[in-house]
C-alpha cells in the first residue's frame, strides 16, 4: 500500500448553486422567492427573534455580585473542648464541625475553653488567641499563597 491507493476519506464536493432547474439548487439557489434571508446580505443576528423581545431581555438580570473571597467557617472555642492536644482543619472535618476542608477557618471566642489545645486555622480572633494562650495551649496561623498583585507606578500616570 502506498499513497496512491489509500481511499478517500471526507472528501465531500461543494454544493454548486444557481447552475440550472435540473440540479435541483437552481434559479434561486435554494433560499426560496422572497424575503430577507433570499436577498445578498440578508439574515438575521444571532437571537434576533422578528423584533419581539429576546430571550436574553426577557431573563430576569441578576442582582449584586458574588464574592470571590471565600467566607470563613466559624468554630468557636466550646467546639474545641472535644479535642486534646493538636487541632487541624482535618480533625475538625472529622468531627463535623466544619463541612469543607478548602474552605478557611476561623476561631471566635464565644464559649469557654477548658482543655490545652494547640490551633492551626487560617484565622484567630484576638480575643480567642489570648484564651488559648492563657490556657497554656498554642496558635499557629496557616497562610495561604497570596496571588502577586500588579504594581503601578503613580509616577508614570
Amino acid at each position: 500500500m502506498n499513497l496512491s491507493n489509500l481511499p478517500k476519506i471526507g472528501e465531500k464536493n461543494k454544493k454548486r448553486v444557481g447552475r440550472g432547474i435540473g440540479s435541483g439548487t437552481g434559479k434561486t439557489s435554494g433560499r426560496g422567492m422572497k424575503g430577507q434571508n433570499s436577498r445578498s446580505g440578508g439574515g438575521v443576528r444571532l437571537g434576533f427573534e422578528g423584533g419581539q423581545n429576546p430571550l436574553t431581555k426577557r431573563v430576569p438580570q441578576l442582582k449584586g455580585f458574588k464574592s470571590r473571597n471565600p467566607k470563613n467557617q466559624v468554630v468557636s472555642l466550646n467546639d474545641l473542648n472535644q479535642f486534646t492536644g493538636k487541632v487541624t482543619k482535618e480533625k475538625l472535618f472529622e468531627k463535623g464541625i466544619i463541612e469543607n476542608i478548602k474552605l478557611p477557618v476561623k476561631v471566635l471566642a464565644t464559649g469557654k475553653l477548658e482543655k490545652v489545645v494547640e490551633v492551626s486555622v487560617e484565622h484567630v480572633s484576638k480575643e480567642a488567641e489570648k484564651e488559648i494562650v492563657k490556657k497554656g495551649g498554642k496558635v499557629t496561623i496557616l497562610v495561604k499563597p497570596k496571588q502577586v498583585k500588579k504594581q503601578y507606578n503613580k509616577e508614570a500616570e
